[in-house]
């Protein structure tokens, strides 16, 4: 790719950005996620019935806490600007960021990560983006709480604390457990393991 864009045929043609390349896929694919994280563009297909229903059934103890109004808000599929790269960019499934989150708007319909208080993600069929490559993202841009819905191995991932690459607190969860998620966020908001699991598991005929 950088051998092509060396020499290109006009020297008066921009090169070719992964922004650019990523917008024409979401276009020609509507429904497709498309982040770019390291410089690596990470494309998800549109989710099943069950990561919509596990969402919603996250988002009510969101709500209950009245974390969506007032300091803070509750959105879904916002975009967040990463440090890494020039264009890097995540789409989290679902955020707790500050009400003032568009006064921090930097291109591409995705904000500063300072006005994150938490990031959360339901695994789809690229479940290692959410379990690996998007944990040393978020904590990077110093994201506080990073919260999976690991629909692949039934569990539910809390972390906390982000050093450099890494959160040093991650504790995986099974169904049964009540969490708690930490108060930095605005509110006290408990998840109870199992329901949101089940939610999360597709519906199979008899």
């Amino acid at each position: 790719m950088s051998a092509a864009s060396v020499e290109q045929p006009f020297h008066d043609e921009e090169p070719v950005t992964l922004t650019t390349i990523a917008d024409e896929i979401m276009e020609r694919h509507p429904g497709y996620r498309v982040e770019i994280i390291g410089g690596h563009l990470l494309v998800t297909p549109s989710p099943d019935g069950a990561h919509a229903r596990a969402l919603t059934k996250l988002m009510r103890p969101f709500m209950a806490a009245d974390l969506d109004g007032g300091e803070t808000e509750l959105l879904q599929g916002v975009g967040l600007w990463l440090p890494m790269e020039p264009e890097d960019y995540a789409i989290p499934d679902l955020a707790v960021v500050d009400a003032d989150f568009e006064d921090h708007h930097v291109e591409n319909n995705a904000y500063e990560p300072v006005c994150f208080r938490l990031v959360l993600e339901v695994t789809s069929t690229n479940w290692k983006n959410d379990l690996k490559t998007k944990v040393a993202a978020y904590a990077e841009a110093k994201v506080p709480v990073y919260v999976i819905v690991d629909r692949k191995h039934q569990r539910l991932h809390v972390l906390t604390n982000p050093v450099g690459s890494t959160y040093e607190n991650h504790r995986p969860h099974a169904p049964g457990e009540l969490v708690t998620l930490p108060d930095s966020i605005g509110a006290k908001v408990t998840l109870d393991v199992a329901e949101i699991l089940k939610a999360g598991r597709p519906k199979t005929s008899d």
